[in-house]
């Protein structure tokens, strides 16, 4: 996570080529921003493709699966704040 507030949030992923994520939805809407590499995305019944450069809308409460064709770096926004990323970054960051 690199900055967050109740209302948004913004996460850095990096990815493995082959990598592939869990089929899953949630209600934030989330901005992804391809910096680097090239990703599939399956939603609502489509395939996209997105490159270095390229930029997508996942709706909240869309079920969605993305994959890594290369090695990728990647930016999500979400909207509002997701909850669990936010408690997963507190149980592994030192307490200050």
């Amino acid at each position: 996570m690199l900055a967050h507030n109740n209302q948004l949030m913004l996460v850095r992923h990096y990815f493995e080529k082959g990598w592939v994520g869990t089929r899953h939805s949630h209600p934030h809407t989330q901005l992804v921003y391809v910096v680097s590499g090239a990703i599939r995305a399956e939603m609502d019944g489509r395939v996209i493709e997105a490159r270095a450069g390229d930029s997508f809308v996942v709706d909240g409460g869309v079920e969605h699966q993305a994959s890594a064709i290369e090695v990728s770096e990647v930016l999500d926004v979400f909207t509002p704040a997701r909850e669990d990323y936010r408690e997963l970054v507190n149980k592994t960051s030192p307490a200050f």
